[in-house]
């Protein structure tokens, strides 16, 4: 496995592997990797024929208020876990290489990022959309992949893809969870026990909201009542937004039918977890 610092030197490395005729898979990440990354890479491995793994704590999508210093940077282990599932390089670039002095491009898209994530962390977006699009630019990547566990992340990125004809296919895994259904995440290593044992709450509002809708229920009002209230049960949990959602344009449904997608922020302590689950009615 190779370790490359520099986007020049990437981008040869992409060259190689499309001369002699190989599919390159990419995983882009901000470090601090858990089993979902690896599920990941592993589906990157089935698909692809060369696998690259982006380490990059990405300043732009980070608000003035957020965790950016405090943000988990194990880039050992992570190193050590690329190598475990059988990455071909990992790229490892400084800020300074992906945003040079006097950098000024951003990449913006607009209806999707307007709610819930984009609403709650202004700016957040298109510090993904840029460095995702100067990613795909430097690796040449053929598929992408992503976890659904940020799922309006994803629809921006593809949204981003198809209105820029980037030829990369976005490909979307399962969110891995714990054994109580706590989605995994970077920033879960920043709770305490019990922190720990009150983000389950997440989990229980989502499947108290399926249930419901397994019974017949059709009101999204009804259906987002559910999740608050299983929310407001446990004293560690601060909602920050629930909703329901049609799965395609993020669009809060009065009525649920056809795709949706429950969503929901919470804060737990200091810690801010999001998590979602995709629910197909007739």
């Amino acid at each position: 496995m190779r370790t490359i610092r520099t986007g020049r030197a990437i981008q040869a490395w992409a060259r190689e592997r499309h001369a002699s005729g190989q599919k390159i898979g990419f995983v882009p990440t901000m470090g601090a990797l858990h089993e979902g990354h690896a599920s990941l890479i592993r589906a990157a491995k089935r698909g692809t024929d060369a696998v690259a793994v982006s380490i990059f704590v990405n300043p732009l999508q980070f608000g003035r208020h957020e965790d950016l210093i405090q943000y988990p940077r194990p880039v050992a282990e992570d190193v050590r876990l690329c190598r475990r599932q059988g990455v071909d390089v990992v790229f490892l670039p400084p800020v300074r290489e992906i945003y040079p002095e006097n950098f000024q491009t951003k990449v913006r898209v607009r209806k999707l990022t307007e709610r819930y994530e984009g609403q709650s962390r202004p700016g957040h977006f298109e510090g993904v959309t840029t460095v995702l699009a100067k990613l795909f630019h430097l690796i040449g990547p053929d598929r992408a992949f992503f976890g659904q566990k940020d799922y309006q992340q994803a629809l921006v990125v593809k949204q981003m893809v198809r209105d820029l004809d980037l030829p990369v296919k976005i490909v979307v895994g399962p969110t891995v969870r714990e054994m109580d259904g706590l989605a995994l995440s970077s920033r879960n290593r920043f709770l305490s026990s019990p922190e720990r044992k009150a983000a389950g709450a997440l989990f229980k509002a989502l499947t108290a909201a399926k249930s419901l809708l397994r019974t017949g229920e059709r009101s999204a009002k009804k259906v987002r009542d559910t999740m608050i209230r299983r929310i407001g049960d446990e004293p560690l949990a601060r909602l920050e937004y629930a909703a329901v959602a049609d799965a395609a344009t993020l669009d809060e449904l009065r009525v649920v039918k056809g795709r949706a997608v429950l969503l929901l922020a919470v804060w737990i302590g200091k810690t801010r977890l999001i998590d979602n689950m995709v629910i197909a009615c007739p």
